[in-house]
């Protein structure tokens, strides 16, 4: 985890806040604004300007969140188009996936099926389920 993400993390947990709330008050989506503070994506100006005011941060920190990132993480690419694709999205959002899964349902592991990036809590009798909806576009094959 980068310095910057664990400042944000850090500053977080001093205010008491949840993903939600910053998300909030940034004006994005929860699970998009942690995926900026784990360094996934870049977050525009007022966004990040927004996050650092309502987390207590200085001007640095937002001049980091507007960087274009290099999304890296350190594992054995699998090379089957549709295995690679399921673990291109784990390797981008699984540090943010851990962060709000674990702040709603608390320390512990999810099975994941799915992908579109929100995620929500669902009660049920035979215990909480974690409720991840994926969305993304259906890429066929071409035969030429």
């Amino acid at each position: 985890m980068s310095e910057v993400a664990k400042t944000i993390i850090a500053a977080k947990e001093s205010k008491g806040m949840t993903w939600e709330e910053i998300g909030k008050a940034v004006g994005m989506s929860p699970v998009w604004t942690t995926s900026a503070c784990m360094g996934m994506n870049s977050m525009p100006k007022e966004s990040a300007d927004a996050l650092c005011e309502v987390l207590g941060l200085g001007p640095e920190i937002s001049t980091e969140l507007q960087k274009y990132p290099t999304k890296i993480w350190d594992q054995a690419v699998p090379t089957d188009p549709l295995i690679y694709r399921l673990y291109e999205i784990v390797g981008v959002y699984g540090e943010t996936l851990k962060e709000v899964i674990q702040e709603k349902f608390g320390d512990g592991i999810m099975s994941a099926i799915d992908f579109s990036m929100e995620v929500d809590k669902e009660e049920n009798p035979k215990g909480d389920r974690v409720v991840i909806t994926m969305n993304g576009k259906f890429l066929p094959y071409k035969a030429w």
